[in-house]
């Protein structure tokens, strides 16, 4: 079964599938650019790695504490003082997770990172350790001198591309983005994309001294799911999960329907 919606699939932004979907866009990403990289250029996968603490509530232990007596024994027993049970305990857990994204370097100069590639995950566009550790990553990247392209694909959440506030606002209106920020000339290009709207042909920026590359992200996106688990995973029954304004979801809920009956 061929994906029914002719850009992103609504339906994919679930948890439990998201992280399968986010890799496999990733390697469809490289297998894309690496015919039209070489031979002075190579896309490759890395990870970044964030830490963050998990709390599981469990209910209190009852102690009981045995008083140590004196060998002088006194008319009158002592008084030993002993902590009072807390009211919940919260055993802690570290988790480290990984994410990965698509840099292209220059392996004639030591493997330069030209060009950064993420995918934006849930954890980035919400409040925690995924986000602050996406903004420093960027943030590094751009002060190394690389170009960053973001490709925003989550309705849910808090838009996290380089972008600010105030221009974001002026855009048409818009459910995914994709950034390039680009070192030289320096300036950031926007691809906005309503649900239905074929997903873009990026120009993917390299070195100052080359032409962009082209990153058909329709292709990449019917490749991984051409090649993933979706049509037997999704369920199509109910509206796309996350925030979505009822007619838009009607609509989506159409072209399902249209797409089974094909």
């Amino acid at each position: 079964m061929p994906c029914p919606f002719p850009g992103m699939d609504p339906y994919l932004e679930q948890p439990d599938l998201w992280l399968d979907f986010h890799n496999r866009l990733i390697a469809a990403i490289c297998g894309e650019l690496q015919p039209v990289l070489r031979p002075h250029y190579v896309a490759i996968t890395e990870q970044r790695l964030y830490v963050v603490e998990s709390e599981r509530p469990t209910r209190p232990d009852v102690t009981v504490t045995q008083i140590a007596h004196s060998p002088l024994r006194s008319a009158h027993p002592s008084v030993v003082l002993t902590p009072d049970a807390p009211t919940a305990v919260f055993e802690t857990a570290i988790d480290e997770i990984r994410e990965t994204l698509v840099t292209i370097v220059e392996p004639r100069r030591n493997n330069r990172v030209i060009t950064a590639i993420e995918v934006l995950s849930p954890d980035n566009k919400r409040p925690g350790p995924g986000r602050a550790s996406y903004l420093q990553k960027r943030e590094e990247l751009l002060n190394s001198g690389a170009n960053v392209v973001e490709i925003d694909l989550l309705r849910a959440g808090t838009a996290t591309v380089h972008l600010s506030a105030e221009r974001l606002q002026n855009l048409a209106a818009w459910n995914y983005l994709a950034v390039v920020s680009r070192k030289i000339p320096p300036r950031v290009e926007v691809y906005s994309m309503g649900q239905f709207d074929r997903l873009p042909r990026l120009g993917v920026p390299l070195a100052a001294a080359d032409a962009d590359v082209p990153l058909d992200l329709q292709r990449a996106f019917t490749r991984c799911w051409e090649e993933g688990p979706y049509p037997e995973l999704l369920g199509y029954d109910e509206p796309p999960p996350g925030p979505m304004d009822a007619g838009l979801a009607a609509e989506c809920q159409k072209i399902v329907a249209k797409a089974g009956a094909e």
